[in-house]
C-alpha cells in the first residue's frame, strides 16, 4: 500500500486489530469448545473442516492451494484428521491415480454443534455490551468480510497480499 495515500492512523488501526484477532478467535474457540465439551481441534484443522464444509470433496493440492498452505502441511493434517475420524480419503472421481478428502459424519456433527455453541457464546457476550457497541460491530461485519477478501491469495488475481 502506499504510504503517501494512507491515513497515520490506519497503521495504529492495523496494529490494533492484528494485535486483537488472534486472542479473540482463540478465546471464541476456546469457550465455544467447553460450553458443549468438544474436543480441542487445532485452528488448521478446522479451517481444513470449514473449506470441506463449504466445497465438499477437495483433493489436498486444492485444499493447500485454497488455503494457502504447503503440500505437505495438509499430508499432515489430513493424515490427523483421518485417525480421528473427521475426514475420509476416496479416488478421485474420474481420475484413479489421485484422492479426495471429504468431511465424515462426525466432523459435520462437530461443525455444528461448535456453530452453535459459538453462536450462544457470541450472542450472551454481545448481550452484555452496550447497544452502540452492539450496532458498531453490526455495521462493521461488512468492511470486515471486504477486508478479509482484501487479504486473501486468490484476491484479483494475486498470489500474495499487497
Amino acid at each position: 500500500m502506499d504510504d503517501a495515500r494512507t491515513d497515520p492512523d490506519l497503521h495504529r488501526v492495523a496494529r490494533r486489530l492484528s494485535a486483537e484477532i488472534g486472542p479473540f478467535r482463540r478465546a471464541l474457540l476456546g469457550t465455544a469448545r467447553r460450553s458443549v465439551a468438544l474436543p480441542d481441534i487445532p485452528d488448521a484443522q478446522i479451517e481444513v473442516l470449514r473449506r470441506l464444509d463449504e466445497d465438499g470433496w477437495s483433493s489436498p493440492t486444492s485444499l493447500g492451494r485454497v488455503l494457502g498452505l504447503a503440500r505437505s502441511t495438509v499430508s499432515n493434517l489430513v493424515a490427523a484428521m483421518e485417525r480421528d475420524g473427521l475426514v475420509e480419503r476416496r479416488l478421485a472421481l474420474g481420475d484413479g491415480r489421485s484422492t479426495e478428502v471429504g468431511l465424515t459424519d462426525l466432523a459435520r456433527r462437530r461443525l455444528a454443534e461448535y456453530d452453535v455453541s459459538a453462536e450462544r457464546v457470541l450472542v450472551d457476550a454481545l448481550g452484555a455490551l452496550p447497544e452502540g457497541d452492539q450496532r458498531a460491530l453490526a455495521a462493521a461485519l461488512p468492511v470486515l468480510e471486504r477486508l478479509r477478501a482484501e487479504l486473501e491469495p486468490t484476491a484479483k488475481g494475486r498470489t500474495a497480499p499487497r
